[in-house]
């Protein structure tokens, strides 16, 4: 069986997709309201592998000539300057830039696997070095930024090889750091590795068997979307201080 995906114009499980990315993003970030509540991080696990997915979906459908995709771009640069600030505002010294970013460099390396021209090929490889270099400061790191190529290369092969960005996915949520707490017997850690492993597996069959659902179309004032819940997230915490 095969994930081959012939999606359409206007794909309703994809922007399934989207929304319950989104939704566990949230989630996930309700960790840094005030409330105890670790159990959050391990749907949270599944909101960065979606959104790449998601990426990696859109790359898939569109052809490599269109300048859909600059555009794509174009967004995604714009508010990851706009995201900043939310960010750090809800994130005080954060270790690492918001999400936007790794995305943008994530885009150009699988546009540049797919594009076999010189120019975006050299791209993609000057994109890869400015993750090598400062990972540090990306969050989700080196490999975070391989993902969205990682979920392309699989989107339509058989199922099992899922387990590619499964792992590239791992990789991206410091594994080390979870690997060490699984050792000390910490049941979020070990469900935390688990979907990580299976998330982008989860998102694919998404894809192929939630086509005739119609969802909220997620067009293009979404991206407000992520510097907005910081900013409403943060009023939250203040209400409750």
């Amino acid at each position: 069986m095969h994930m081959s995906m012939h999606l359409k114009q206007r794909d309703g499980a994809l922007d399934l997709l989207k929304w319950l990315a989104l939704l566990c993003m949230v989630l996930d970030h309700l960790r840094y309201v005030g409330y105890s509540a670790d159990w959050l991080y391990v749907p949270g696990r599944v909101a960065f592998p979606w959104f790449c997915l998601a990426m990696a979906a859109n790359l898939a459908r569109a052809p490599v000539a269109t300048g859909g995709q600059w555009r794509y771009l174009g967004w995604l640069v714009l508010f990851s300057a706009v995201s900043e600030m939310p960010y750090r505002l809800f994130l005080p010294n954060p270790d690492t830039l918001n999400v936007m970013p790794t995305l943008v460099l994530g885009l150009l390396v699988a546009r540049g696997w797919q594009d076999r021209s010189v120019q975006m090929r050299l791209l993609a490889v000057a994109c890869v070095v400015l993750a090598a270099l400062f990972a540090s400061k990306l969050m989700f790191g080196f490999f975070g930024v391989l993902l969205p190529l990682a979920m392309l290369l699989v989107m339509r092969r058989p199922w099992s090889f899922a387990l590619l960005p499964g792992l590239v996915c791992l990789a991206a949520n410091q594994w080390q750091v979870l690997y060490y707490s699984m050792r000390l017997g910490n049941h979020v850690a070990m469900a935390a590795v688990a979907t990580c492993l299976i998330a982008p597996w989860l998102g694919m069959f998404l894809l192929r068997h939630a086509r005739d659902v119609k969802p909220p179309a997620m067009r293009r004032w979404a991206y407000a979307l992520y510097p907005v819940h910081f900013l409403m997230l943060l009023a939250v915490r203040q209400a409750i201080a």
